[in-house]
Parts: C-alpha cells; structure tokens; sequence
C-alpha cells in the first residue's frame, strides 16, 4: 500500500492567480501614490507665492496714499485725483507713492532695488491699483485705492491679492 506525502506544493494555477491577485493590488497602491507625488509640489509653490505676495503687498502699503500725501499721512490729503495713476519715477526704488505701482509687471520678480529674488525664476507679478473708495462704502472713489496683485507661478493658474489703502 502506498502512503501519501504530508508535503504538497501549489499548483501552476493557483501560482498564476496568486500573481493576479497581487499585481491587481500592487496596481492599487501604486496609483495612490503617484496621485499624492503629483500633488506634492503644490504646498511649495502656494506658499511660495503668498511669501511673494506678501513682500509686495508690505512694500505698496508703506509707501504714501498719494503724490500729495504729506510724510506719516497726516492730515489727509485734499488734492487726490484719481486720473493719473502711474509711475512719475521710472526706478522702482524711487516710488513713494501707491498709485506708482499701478501697471507694474515684472518677470522674474524683482526687490525694492532691482535685483532678481532667488528661487523665483518663472514667477510673474502683475499690479494694479484702482481707486475704489465707493466700492467699500466711503463717500467718493478718491479716498480709497484698491491693490490688486496678480501672481503667476511657473506652470499654475494665476493667484490674485488685494488690498485698501485709505487716504487717512
């Protein structure tokens, strides 16, 4: 009489669908993950831009209300036209005013004095500035100015910023 051996192998079939079964599984896990590496990078180039848009918006809102603004603002000035925005300096260092920076585009962005930002090549700003008193409920257009500030990061959809700055 023969006796049976305690030890037994897999089949070819039960080898082929314990291959499937983890290939369909490995196929799973590795698509869930090249999702998350593709959505890596935007924690980066969000913050990125807000840091710039933050420099930017620092710098406008410490410069005067207007050309006619005393030094510290006080007390408002009466003469605000709302007709001329715009540059009356052609060196970036040299505004002193909010309505210089109206029309402002800059590729790569630049500091206060001209120089290229490090780590920012291919990023674009974009600046206008509006006169938008009625728009927040004051009583005309001239003593309010709206900054809105549009920043393109390299390969993204544009982000837009704005700020009020009051003639007070």
């Amino acid at each position: 009489m023969r006796t049976r051996s305690l030890h037994s192998g897999m089949t070819l079939v039960e080898l082929v669908i314990t291959i499937v079964v983890i290939s369909i599984a490995m196929v799973a896990v590795l698509t869930a993950f090249s999702g998350a590496m593709g959505r890596s990078a935007d924690p980066l180039w969000r913050n990125k831009t807000l840091k710039l848009a933050q420099l930017y918006l620092d710098e406008m809102t410490t410069k005067k209300f207007d050309e006619t603004t005393p030094v510290g603002g006080v007390p408002a000035s009466t003469a605000v036209t709302c007709s001329g925005l715009g540059a009356e300096e052609a060196d970036r260092s040299l505004y002193d005013d909010v309505d210089d920076y109206h029309n402002l585009n800059e590729t790569p962005p630049l500091n206060q004095k001209g120089g290229a930002l490090n780590g920012y090549a291919g990023y674009r700003v974009q600046v206008s500035v509006t006169c938008s008193g009625t728009l927040v409920g004051a009583a005309d257009d001239s003593q309010i100015k709206k900054i809105s500030l549009t920043i393109t990061p390299p390969g993204e959809a544009p982000v837009l910023f704005s700020s009020f700055v009051g003639n007070f």
